[in-house]
């Protein structure tokens, strides 16, 4: 016998569109600023904030619209609809951040060997700037930032930043004290070496529920042992959990259990376990009476 269970459940990336639309607008304007400032300041740090400030601005464009496909129906084609969207705007995200990590790193290279000119009063006016709008943002985002992966990459994208806005002021700092030309390129080196761990963190999430993966924060032999525990059931196989998209999980097993004529009681009682314990809504169950023994072992 087989159940699913398909509660109605709206994506955890559908509340926070308004917010993802504000901190776009707020992240262009920035952008804009940032890019006249580098050019008038000389200065990479500032170039690469503005970088952030792009990548980020890509990536929130990138959260809206999969909020916005998302939210389609499922089709007969897409049975599951368009939930998956999302993982791949958080994949998307986070390769292009770790490009543009790649590309900060190579420049900072250039100039720590002849460190240009910088002009450091612009450099700091427009790296506070940077720092209010991105903490803005941050804040816009912090709450939905938990449940949906693809707001999580918005995200960390605004969150780091506002770090290296940080990390932009202190150099702009030793320049008009010191004026040590150094402080500008170890700045942008700083600013690429915080994002990339966290980065990589959510590229391997993201990778993770593409492939179907457990999810990290449920363990499979503890739901299999849950399952057992139910009055009537003998034993569990072929039990597979993933993820279909942030907050959401799917789970398929056979159960072999002492009697089917008891379906509709076991099925309501697996279903508010795996409810209960483990927050799976989206499940199919298929019961099933033990084979004889020399049934098992011809395959039949």
């Amino acid at each position: 016998m087989m159940s699913a269970a398909h509660p109605p459940h709206a994506t955890a990336a559908a509340r926070p569109r308004g917010g993802l639309a504000a901190a776009l607008g707020l992240t262009l304007a920035v952008l804009v600023i940032e890019v006249a400032g580098a050019l008038l300041s000389g200065s990479l740090a500032l170039f690469a904030d503005a970088g952030h400030m792009l990548t980020d601005a890509g990536g929130l464009a990138l959260a809206l619209f999969a909020i916005w496909i998302a939210a389609r129906p499922p089709t007969p084609e897409k049975t599951y609809g368009y939930y998956r969207a999302e993982i791949l705007a958080a994949l998307v995200n986070g390769a292009a951040l770790l490009v543009v990590a790649g590309g900060i790193l190579v420049e900072a290279y250039r100039r720590l060997l002849a460190p240009p000119e910088v002009l450091a009063v612009p450099m700091l006016a427009v790296a506070a700037v940077g720092l209010v709008a991105n903490l803005g943002c941050a804040w816009l985002l912090r709450a939905d930032a938990g449940a949906s992966l693809n707001v999580r990459g918005a995200y960390l994208h605004v969150l780091g930043d506002a770090l290296s806005s940080v990390a932009v002021l202190a150099a702009g700092l030793v320049l008009l004290v010191t004026g040590w030309a150094l402080a500008d390129p170890l700045a942008s080196v700083a600013i690429a070496l915080v994002l990339v761990p966290r980065t990589w963190t959510l590229l391997r999430q993201a990778v993770n529920i593409l492939l179907e993966g457990t999810p990290a924060h449920l363990d499979l032999a503890e739901i299999e042992a849950a399952m057992r525990g139910v009055p009537g059931v003998r034993r569990v196989h072929d039990l597979h959990v993933w993820t279909l998209t942030s907050a959401r999980e799917a789970m398929s097993a056979h159960v072999v259990v002492d009697d089917v004529g008891e379906s509709e009681r076991l099925l309501d009682a697996l279903h508010a376990v795996l409810h209960a314990r483990f927050g799976i809504d989206h499940t199919t169950i298929q019961l099933e009476t033990e084979r004889p023994a020399v049934l098992r072992i011809q395959g039949r």
